[in-house]
């Protein structure tokens, strides 16, 4: 049976108990995103927690919440709470008075609220389509994907098959882990043949990838890229946050700049669950979000990536530089900045 259409589409949902208010954040919602998105209004906090109970149950995601706080029998904060017990993804906005801001305030952390917006919200081009455009777009990036079409077939407790959930994970790669041990895994093994190894990296074009490399799963994922030209003005080795912040600065002065990634961009603060302490984000941010962003702002900026890549030697060659990567390709540019972060030293002990 196939999704519908209707089913697959997420939803945006309004909630005022003022019928004009409501009919007006609709007809926003709808006239912005409505090709996109189903808008649904509710008149209440609990029949915006029945829609939501509806839209759980068929299978649909809820993008984003936007609510009032001030209605009877249930405030937008407590229906706000609820709804994310019943789709943890969900982005949350809340429509407040000058008098309510103290409140909203406490909501960020009491139930994770993810913006307010004071009323009215006029013009919506300056005041609520910019929160919301930010918000559907970090929605989009992390929202969970049921339907992926990778799957990796592995041990639970395999470094091998942790270091290729974490790869894929890190690269915003939707994937379904399915344990050796289930009966789910049973006929795709004996459809693999005896002599794979774990783990298994199972593509929609009936690829079967047996323990793969970073780089044999992202260029099979088509997630590899190359410099498409061997000199740059200016070549980066790391793409943490140091790495990629020098590509912002270094391609929005106009140099030609391309940065080397082992791994994934974002290092080790893109695996970190949450960052409390990083300037711009009073209520912290995932780390995958944060190497997202810098990512886009720097591929704005005309930045490139060569990844999954390692640089392993750097030499002088007047009047250039050379960075001589792990496949024998060399980079040639005016200068080099090393973003290489850090690797921990290991005890030589099994386990």
């Amino acid at each position: 049976m196939t999704d519908s259409p209707s089913r697959l589409t997420p939803v945006l949902l309004a909630v005022d108990d003022d019928p004009p208010v409501l009919d007006a954040v609709v007809s926003d919602l709808r006239s912005r995103y409505g090709q996109r998105y189903r808008v649904l209004g509710a008149g209440s906090g609990a029949d915006a927690l029945e829609a939501v109970e509806r839209v759980t149950l068929r299978g649909q995601q809820v993008a984003v919440v936007v609510a009032d706080q001030r209605m009877p029998g249930m405030t937008g904060t407590e229906m706000l709470q609820a709804a994310k017990r019943l789709q943890p993804s969900l982005r949350s906005v809340l429509l407040t008075a000058y008098a309510d801001t103290d409140t909203a305030i406490s909501a960020i952390n009491e139930v994770s609220l993810d913006h307010y917006i004071v009323k009215p919200w006029d013009p919506p081009e300056e005041r609520l389509y910019p929160v919301l455009d930010e918000l559907l777009e970090e929605w989009q990036a992390t929202r969970p994907r049921p339907e992926a079409g990778a799957r990796v077939i592995g041990e639970r407790w395999s470094a091998a098959g942790h270091r290729l959930r974490d790869y894929l994970a890190r690269n915003l790669v939707p994937f379904r882990w399915i344990d050796v041990d289930s009966a789910e895994a049973a006929p795709l093994l004996a459809a693999a043949g005896s002599s794979v190894r774990l783990p298994l990296l199972l593509l929609e074009d009936a690829r079967v990838l047996s323990d793969p490399s970073p780089a044999d799963a992202a260029e099979a994922l088509g997630i590899s890229q190359r410099s498409e030209v061997d000199y740059r003005d200016l070549v980066i080795v790391g793409a943490g946050p140091s790495g990629l912040a020098a590509a912002v600065y270094g391609a929005s002065e106009g140099l030609s700049t391309v940065v080397v990634e082992a791994e994934a961009a974002g290092g080790q603060a893109g695996s970190s669950s949450r960052i409390e302490n990083y300037l711009g984000f009073p209520n912290g941010v995932a780390g995958q979000e944060l190497a997202r962003r810098a990512l886009a702002q720097a591929r704005r900026f005309g930045s490139t990536f060569v990844t999954p890549a390692r640089a392993v030697a750097l030499r002088a060659d007047d009047p250039y530089r050379v960075v001589v990567l792990d496949d024998g390709r060399e980079l040639h540019c005016g200068a080099v900045v090393l973003a290489t972060g850090v690797q921990y030293r290991r005890l030589d002990v099994p386990g």
